[in-house]
């Protein structure tokens, strides 16, 4: 009797994580499609930068969110056009909520091609995490999750070699090391969340030579990371470290082998190997102080110094803003656009130079969220990651799942919690590298719990489902693909380039003033004036537009 229960239980479970269920020819196809898709995209996103330094961090992000988009539109179609049936749990309708609610707010917004572009990268991050959780019924998300370990280690990789003198023309000259992320703290967020799939992948490699390499591979994050001195990362990695362990020391046992205990003891002398080799070997990064590593670990308790009284301002200045907007924000990707009517003149978050916010995001994701988007929007967003990280808890202790599903959940859990907690200090998911990383892992190894409902909708309303998603998703590879090539015509830097830039990428900001400038220089005010309202019209508060429009007021 107790079996036959046990094994009813075990039935029941299947059919509820069975997300997405497929005709068997078509879900090989489908599956490896999805598998393929997300990989590249997730090295590309790590990888892909551009040389148009005028840009700053935009040749950055711009390629990574092409990347995104481009894997989202791939593994997404696939997924829908092959799947037979679609159950949703408690879940996936808090993230269909967040993108409703974003979708809603964007369409009262300031700065509409920034909205858009925002948006975009909720849409396709939704996109990649639905597509992931596909493979978790075909048996490819462990594949998925090495391939997204990979693409983790070579974004440390390329931190650690600018670190000690190799030469990389593409990579970040301000904040260093931020190799191909452009900025140290991003490169450091992502390499902190991607500690608990490096310790799955040790814990599950088959050979002992694999586990030897995702264990120098940890090694290798974690000198990362001390390199980095990003207090958020260690922060987040420190209290998640924590209940890791408490959570492994509690209910049904995950270290029953003597293997995998071995495998644990070498992990933890990696990373304090990493550590170690980090602080002592010389490095060519120019800190301007003394004990760099202890004035970062001061720094966590010190909030009000450094870059933390800036984030205190900031968030007390976003605050009064999300009073002022409470139901649906300022609009996805608008908070740099309506930041500077909320903070006085001379505030440490406004840049001395243009007097425009410092950033073109908050220092945090949970920020963004009830700043731009609204509260209801911002609860959508928190019951998503709770109910991630509640599935994730009731899949470790669940009695019915092996020690390697156990580990699995574990893992899926532990990669959420730490972007979670490090978007409380800085941009995360806001940007696409982590975004495509967290939301990949979090659906291929996170089981959804409980299904709320589930439909099986007809082939018609499949092509039209994804047609809709292709076509948008399709609009912002395309618009990505034109803001870049406006980038390399911005920096060719002739007249005629300059306007083949302006139609590229109208709402450009940058291109928009740039030509006003240059028009204005020329003693041309009709078109300067044009350009300079059009950029005025993009971000109202900034200074530099109402400069050339005082100049050729006549």
């Amino acid at each position: 009797m107790g079996a036959k229960c046990s094994l009813n239980r075990v039935i029941r479970f299947r059919m509820t994580i069975d997300m997405n269920e497929p005709e068997a020819p078509a879900r090989a196809v489908g599956d490896w499609i999805v598998l393929v898709a997300l990989g590249a995209g997730a090295l590309a996103c790590v990888l892909l930068v551009v040389p148009y330094r005028s840009f700053d961090l935009d040749r950055f992000f711009a390629p990574k969110e092409v990347a995104l988009h481009a894997a989202a539109l791939v593994a997404g179609t696939a997924a829908l056009l092959t799947a037979r049936r679609f159950a949703m749990a408690r879940a996936d309708l808090a993230l269909i909520a967040w993108i409703a609610l974003s979708a809603l707010s964007a369409l009262f917004v300031t700065n509409r091609p920034l909205a858009f572009r925002a948006l975009a990268v909720t849409v396709s991050g939704a996109a990649v995490f639905w597509s992931a959780r596909r493979l978790a019924t075909a048996r490819l998300a462990p594949a998925l999750v090495r391939v997204l370990s990979l693409a983790i280690l070579a974004g440390a990789v390329t931190a650690l070699a600018q670190a000690y003198g190799v030469k990389m023309e593409f990579a970040a000259l301000n904040r260093a090391p931020g190799g191909m992320f452009g900025n140290r703290n991003f490169m450091a967020h992502l390499t902190a969340a991607g500690v608990p799939l490096l310790l799955w992948c040790i814990a599950s490699a088959r050979r002992k030579g694999g586990a030897l390499f995702w264990t120098a591979s940890l090694a290798v994050c974690a000198a990362a990371l001390v390199l980095s001195r990003t207090r958020a990362a260690w922060l987040a990695l420190a209290v998640s470290a924590v209940l890791a362990v408490i959570a492994v020391m509690s209910g049904p046992p995950l270290l029953e082998s003597a293997d995998l205990r071995r495998r644990m003891r070498r992990a933890v002398v990696a990373v304090a190997a990493g550590v170690v080799l980090a602080i002592v070997l010389p490095n060519s990064l120019d800190w301007r102080s003394d004990s760099p590593y202890l004035d970062s670990v001061r720094g966590v308790v010190d909030y009000r110094g450094g870059s933390g009284r800036g984030r205190l301002a900031q968030y007390a200045n976003s605050a009064r803003m999300s009073a002022a907007h409470p139901l649906l924000g300022v609009g996805p990707g608008n908070w740099a656009v309506i930041y500077p009517k909320f903070a006085p003149p001379g505030d440490p978050s406004l840049s001395e130079t243009t007097g425009m916010a410092a950033n073109p995001w908050p220092s945090s994701d949970w920020v963004a969220a009830l700043s731009e988007r609204g509260l209801a929007a911002f609860f959508a967003m928190a019951a998503f990651v709770v109910l991630l990280l509640g599935a994730a808890l009731k899949a470790r202790y669940e009695v019915t799942r092996s020690p390697s599903e156990r580990l699995a959940a574990l893992a899926g859990g532990g990669i959420v919690l730490i972007a979670a907690l490090e978007g409380v200090f800085d941009a995360v998911l806001l940007l696409p590298t982590p975004l495509i990383v967290v939301l990949a892992a979090a659906g291929a190894l996170i089981a959804p719990g409980s299904e709320r409902r589930a439909f099986s909708p007809a082939l018609g309303r499949k092509l039209l489902l994804g047609g809709a998603f292709a076509a948008f998703t399709l609009i912002a590879f395309v618009t990505g693909e034109r803001r870049i090539e406006a980038m390399r015509l911005y920096e060719v830097g002739t007249a005629a380039a300059l306007e083949s830039a302006l139609s590229k990428d109208p709402g450009s900001y940058r291109v928009q003033m740039h030509a006003a400038d240059s028009f204005a220089s020329r003693n041309q005010c009709a078109k300067a004036r044009a350009h300079a309202l059009t950029a005025r019209e993009l971000f109202p508060y900034s200074p530099a537009p109402r400069r050339v429009l005082s100049q050729c007021r006549g």
